[in-house]
């Protein structure tokens, strides 16, 4: 366990959420935060000299195409399955409300 680690403040953090809890919440909180500090802790001292940083496990490479101009859909046969149509357009229903 670290020398440096600090007695985490559940409710400081708790009020920054915006959130109430019980007392057992916060003794679950306050054990669990221990936990993570811990880990963290350990992980701090694993020797890493040498190791290349990554953001991945595996070497993830960008892969591009040329970008080509293709015939596309035609006005008619986009909409051919459309359950309803209006002004050349798919018609669907209103998902915003007005409030």
């Amino acid at each position: 366990m670290s020398q440096k680690k600090q007695h985490m403040n559940v409710d400081a953090i708790a009020n920054l959420a915006r959130i109430e809890l019980t007392d057992g919440e916060r003794r679950r909180f306050a054990e669990q935060l221990e936990k993570i500090l811990d880990y963290i802790d350990i992980l701090q001292s694993i020797d890493v000299e040498g190791v290349e940083p990554s953001a991945h496990a595996f070497e993830v490479v960008n892969v591009w195409r040329e970008d080509v101009v293709e015939v596309g859909f035609s006005q008619e046969c986009a909409l051919q399955n459309a359950p309803v149509r209006e002004s050349g357009q798919i018609r669907v229903p209103k998902v915003v409300d007005d409030a």
